[in-house]
């Protein structure tokens, strides 16, 4: 089943700790929201299951939608929906990044920058010493226990957030924790720049494809792959064409391949998961296909995603645009 209770947390930052060690250790981070309730945000920065290195991702200049619908305010935990359309995060469906740049970092080594805690302990004291930066933390709430005092700073009632990673395609016995639109995450405000980062982790044993319902791996398919393996790619969109509605947008695609593509089956899905089919047949290597797309599929002007999908259902390359994009009128947007 998927995760009990789902959300986001959103907070000032006040302390942290690091942890290491044998075992499981996570970076502690001390949240604080506007009302003044204390939380603990608890981040995995070693696996249980070999291997025992995250894979982790910093966008230093995060763009893309879902911080559209984020409180700019340090509001505490709001319970999310798992669905599209929202702000709930999903790895392989949201397109908030592209997998293949992920890279694996040990958890804590001696020396400075080298390891999963460094890199978040630099920008969590980046968040401390900014008073106007919000910390949000996606994940699994734990609490309020009032009985019992924070294990690692020590507040009442004991209350948190973990799960601060990818949380679908797991093995063995964390399948249980599989589902869609429930990926874990941080997201750095920092309005005086302005600039959000973004914090994505996921464990080397997790799936890339995952069944749409549950959330499990799907058997067969392939792995992950590696930077620049995507055989077509999503390449432009004119999103928001001249002339009023019904709009004329395309979208385009690019072979990067050195063999044809055969297309035949293969769709375009849009955020709320309405497909386009693509022309039945191969495309060239180096070759662009521009397409006019139609309802159902739409590309909304306030921000939305764009997924190319295989004659299986298997995502091959998706991105993602934002609402200041999508409002020039006439622009085609590149990714």
């Amino acid at each position: 089943m998927p995760l009990k209770s789902y959300g986001v947390l959103a907070g000032w930052a006040v302390d942290s700790r690091r942890e290491g060690g044998a075992g499981t250790p996570h970076y502690q981070i001390h949240l604080v929201d506007q009302a003044g309730t204390s939380y603990r945000v608890a981040v995995n920065v070693k696996s249980q299951e070999a291997p025992s290195e995250l894979l982790q991702l910093v966008d230093d200049d995060f763009r893309h939608p879902v911080t559209q619908g984020l409180s700019q305010a340090a509001a505490g935990w709001t319970a999310l929906p798992s669905r599209p359309g929202d702000t709930a995060l999903d790895y392989i469906r949201g397109n908030l990044f592209n997998p293949a740049a992920l890279s694996p970092l040990p958890p804590d080594l001696p020396g400075v920058d080298n390891d999963l805690a460094d890199r978040l302990d630099h920008y969590v004291r980046r968040a401390i010493a900014d008073p106007g930066a919000v910390v949000y933390a996606f994940g699994e709430r734990w609490g309020p226990e009032p009985a019992t005092p924070d294990k690692v700073f020590g507040f009442r009632p004991g209350n948190g957030v973990h799960d601060i990673h990818m949380n679908q395609g797991n093995s063995g016995r964390f399948r249980g924790d599989d589902g869609v639109w429930q990926d874990g995450g941080l997201l750095l405000h920092f309005p005086a720049e302005p600039r959000w980062v973004a914090i994505f982790l996921a464990f080397q044993s997790q799936a890339w494809h995952t069944d749409d319902s549950t959330g499990h791996t799907l058997d067969g398919a392939p792995v992950r792959q590696g930077a620049g393996e995507e055989p077509v790619r999503v390449l432009a969109a004119l999103v928001n064409p001249v002339g009023p509605a019904p709009e004329h947008e395309v979208v385009t695609l690019l072979n990067a391949s050195p063999a044809p593509v055969d297309l035949t089956g293969w769709h375009l899905a849009d955020q709320q998961k309405n497909t386009f089919p693509l022309p039945a047949g191969p495309l060239a290597p180096g070759a662009v296909l521009t397409l006019a797309v139609a309802a159902p599929f739409a590309l909304g002007n306030g921000g939305g995603a764009i997924t190319l999908l295989d004659a299986a259902g298997l995502k091959v390359h998706g991105v993602s645009y934002t609402s200041a994009q999508g409002r020039r009128e006439g622009w085609t947007v590149t990714f």
